[in-house]
């Protein structure tokens, strides 16, 4: 099957082709039928399984450019994910130039306003800055034939609910509502549930996502000694590019100073990092500048790295759902990633668990 296939035009299908994309995932295939049809859908996706597409590629099909005003709207839980959200539809207006703009915090809102004054059709958005715009009334959503609430899941688990429930009390009563989640618990889907009309239920499964093409192996260590274990298991490995998860943002910083000063090259990116150099930082590790990004886990959702070869666990996360989102972020497009865990005596309960969840007991790697 091919995107023609889908439904998707020739336009759109070569700018696919030239980025290398060929061939639809499972879950667009499953999803872009029904979203071109109108359908309401709520889809049960990871990072990585291609998801963004899934419902960029129909709403770019269905913004009709002989019509002004604001005709979709995706809300995303962080800045992160709304800059590569932003970024994969900017790749689309090569071939459909519909006029999109993105709304998240710490980007100057005058110029936002601004842009609103054209011909947008597309917001990208976080929930708390889309906010502002509607209470300053810069913002008019009465266009609107489809809104996307991007991780559904994670927008509840940040406190986003009240303000969701504000944002769809601003857009028309019949619209399309389009709802991707990571996990699909009760309580993502009685918030999909309530906005839905007889929604499409797709699913793609945990395995397909997580475990396939993933190389996983631990490093039994303690840790006085897990800096030297990590940078042991760098120089042996040398990856193209890597991402390295610290459990705090303290650990974080102190792990980016002793890499530092030993010539690695390597850049944090955590909450506390300035928006603007987090995108700088963000954009680097894309170009592949920079071979370790040390992160913590708000680098661990949202961040569509296609490039990351090895995922380091310097600590252990505290969530089997956490590990299975950090190790996403390799192993992607049919190609073979690697993961490594270092964990201390007192982190056994929790390997034990995610051993339990993947139904795997992951190899132990010896350093030499």
């Amino acid at each position: 099957m091919n995107f023609k296939d889908l439904g998707i035009s020739n336009d759109i299908e070569n700018i696919l082709n030239k980025s290398g994309i060929k061939t639809p995932t499972p879950i667009q295939q499953d999803s872009i039928i029904h979203i071109l049809n109108n359908e309401d859908v709520i889809a049960e996706a990871q990072t990585g399984t291609g998801k963004t597409l899934a419902f960029l590629l129909p709403i770019f099909e269905n913004i009709s450019l002989s019509s002004n005003g604001i005709q979709a709207l995706i809300i995303s839980p962080t800045r992160e994910l709304a800059i590569q959200i932003t970024e994969e539809a900017n790749k689309l207006s090569l071939a459909k130039d519909i006029g999109i703009l993105s709304m998240y915090g710490g980007k100057d809102i005058g110029s936002q306003m601004k842009k609103l004054k054209g011909n947008i059709r597309l917001i990208i958005a976080t929930p708390g800055r889309l906010l502002d715009h509607l209470k300053r009334k810069t913002v008019n959503l009465s266009t609107l034939r489809t809104i996307v609430l991007d991780e559904a899941d994670q927008i509840l688990l940040m406190g986003f609910k009240n303000e969701i429930d504000i944002i769809m009390k601003e857009t028309p009563k019949k619209k399309q509502t389009l709802c991707f989640s990571a996990t699909m618990d009760s309580s993502v889907k009685k918030l999909a549930y309530r906005y839905m009309q007889d929604p499409v239920v797709i699913s793609v499964k945990k395995e397909e996502v997580t475990l396939t093409n993933i190389k996983q192996e631990v490093v039994e260590t303690i840790d006085r000694e897990k800096r030297e274990a990590l940078c042991k298991a760098l120089d042996q490995d040398n990856p193209f590019m890597a991402i390295i998860f610290c459990r705090t943002k303290r650990r974080a910083d102190e792990l980016e100073l002793v890499m530092h000063r030993r010539g690695y090259n390597c850049k944090v990116i955590h909450s506390d990092i300035q928006q603007s150099k987090r995108e700088r930082i963000m954009k680097s590790f894309r170009n592949a500048d920079i071979q370790y990004l040390i992160a913590t886990d708000v680098a661990s959702r949202g961040l569509d790295i296609s490039g990351a070869s090895h995922i380091y666990n310097y600590d252990i996360p505290e969530a089997v759902e956490t590990y299975i989102h950090r190790i996403g972020r390799t192993g992607r497009a049919g190609n073979v990633g690697y993961t490594c865990l270092f964990v201390d005596p007192k982190d056994s309960k929790m390997l034990s668990n995610i051993e339990n969840e993947i139904k795997f007991k992951i190899p132990r790697r010896e350093l030499k």
